[in-house]
């Protein structure tokens, strides 16, 4: 179809109709090579910018920049400088922020002094601002932003350890480990561990959480139904600015990205978003500076039961490094803090120097977080899929873990010697059927017991309660040691077993 769109434009027909269903064509790459094709050296697109009406240059200009049509960038800025209705102006920098432009940024930065430095009437204030935001990302774009270094803090902060409601306790004993001997108060928060502490680098390598968060003191709340000029009035006047500068050596401006999370949908947080970073830019004298892409601070506003908004900093500044070894993942991949996790509430159940085996181990995390938390003699990781084997022998290399990968049905695996600890995350159902999973899992605990040595520890990652359960019931061998509840929104539970029968070793 994009052919017949496109000779409408060529006979100048419907225009603004043609252009936008160009548009919605080019998201699709073949389609997109296709109007290529078709535009040849861009004459019929770029006549399009000097057309009288304003939404058909505006849509042109866009399309060539969702084409990126570099033939264009002349015409585009060229149009730009020509344009005098405002709403179109700042297509044509939207278009030149998609091609590339380096060597007009001395241009682009005079002119954006020239934006931010005047006074503008009401009504031309929304127009002018999404210049200033299409300028301000073309500079980003060129040439990068200014990083800043995070130097730590000698006062005492408050820090958020992010993690599920229902293990919060997993992270608070890890603090507690670290805090052995050193006075630090740490209490749980609806959303995870709160510290407060005079240094921030030792909770860096602690392992159960998801994020670390700096918590925002606002001096009046943002309450349900605020605006978000209200709400970027509130962050600006918070401890917000105070922390950032605290924190860093370097001058402003620091750069952010804008992460809401409440039960707005997506058109309306995406509305929000926009306002609310023009409005905190504005107020910060563009000490703060919006970028979706290249920034160096998340501010996290989190919807409160009633509809209010609770506002966190996320510092990208603070190099994370706990699970740089993960450098490979499949879908089904289980998130290193969630590992980690696991492997925190199943520690009083973990031998060192264990033959330990994973039978169906992905890329290897749970492998790999098993040992970080108590080290292994033996580490064996079994699965079906291919390509997440590869990935598990270069984690596991990356982690400087030693782990024996097969790729092989767990159900078809011989060993010459029987194996100390089973650790796992199950296979979720997928599209698999009741029965299957039924048959899956008494396959499972009878294979078992084919690998195990009496006393051995069977700990299983599942949201299948009812088929474990059952199969304890059914296998005698078996008994339950503890269980936790893990997510209960999901029905996810750590389930912790002894195999208490006698095992004949199956050589290869």
């Amino acid at each position: 179809m994009s052919e017949k769109y496109y000779h409408e434009l060529e006979e100048k027909n419907n225009l603004r109709e043609n252009l936008s269903l160009l548009r919605s064509a080019v998201k699709d790459p073949r389609e997109k090579e296709k109007i290529l094709a078709l535009a040849g050296d861009g004459g019929v697109l770029t006549g399009l910018l000097v057309e009288e009406e304003p939404k058909v240059r505006k849509n042109a200009a866009l399309l060539l920049g969702d084409l990126e049509f570099a033939q264009a960038k002349e015409a585009l800025f060229e149009a730009y400088n020509k344009e005098e209705t405002l709403f179109v102006k700042s297509a044509y920098l939207t278009a030149l922020r998609k091609i590339g432009a380096p060597e007009k940024l001395a241009y682009f930065r005079a002119r954006l002094d020239e934006l931010t430095g005047g006074s503008w009437p009401e009504q031309e204030k929304k127009h002018i601002r999404e210049q200033v935001r299409e300028l301000e990302q073309i500079i980003i774009a060129t040439e990068g932003i200014r990083r800043h270094t995070f130097n730590g803090f000698s006062e005492v902060h408050e820090i958020l350890l992010a993690t599920t409601r229902e293990q919060r306790k997993a992270t608070l004993e890890e603090v507690a480990e670290l805090s052995v001997g050193v006075r630090r108060k740490a209490e749980l928060h609806p959303l995870g561990v709160l510290v407060h502490t005079k240094e921030v680098f030792p909770f860096v390598r602690l392992r159960t959480y998801r994020e670390l968060l700096f918590p925002v003191h606002t001096k009046r709340a943002i309450k349900p139904g605020a605006s978000a000029q209200a709400a970027a009035r509130a962050v600006w006047e918070s401890d917000l600015y105070d922390m950032l500068t605290e924190f860093h050596g370097e001058e402003a401006p620091f750069y952010f990205r804008l992460e809401l999370k409440n039960r707005l949908d997506l058109d309306e947080r995406s509305s929000f978003a926009k306002r609310f970073a023009t409005e905190l830019e504005s107020l910060s004298g563009r000490r703060l500076i919006n970028s979706t892409t290249n920034y160096e601070l998340e501010i996290r506003l989190t919807g409160t039961k009633d509809g209010g908004l609770v506002p966190f900093l996320k510092l990208a500044t603070i190099r994370m490094r706990r699970f740089a070894y993960r450098k490979n993942a499949v879908a089904a991949s289980i998130h290193p803090a969630a590992a980690a996790m696991l492997v925190q509430l199943a520690k009083p159940y973990l031998k060192e120097d264990a033959q330990i085996l994973d039978p169906f181990c992905g890329v290897g995390t749970m492998l790999i977080e098993r040992n970080i938390r108590v080290p292994a003699r033996e580490i064996y990781g079994i699965d079906t899929f291919g390509d997440a084997i590869g990935g598990a022998w270069e984690n596991a290399s990356a982690a400087g873990v030693r782990i024996s990968f097969i790729n092989r049905d767990y159900f078809d695996f011989r060993h010459n010697y029987l194996f100390d600890e089973i650790i796992t995350n199950m296979p979720v159902r997928g599209k698999h059927t009741k029965e299957e999973m039924d048959a899956f899992y008494g396959r499972f605990f009878e294979k078992s017991k084919s690998v195990l040595r009496r006393g051995a520890v069977v700990i299983l990652y599942s949201n299948e309660e009812g088929f474990v359960k059952k199969y304890l019931r059914l296998n005698r061998e078996y008994r339950m040691l503890d269980e936790f509840c893990v997510r209960e929104k999901d029905h996810f539970s750590l389930f912790v077993m002894e195999y208490r029968g006698e095992a004949s070793c199956e050589h290869s």
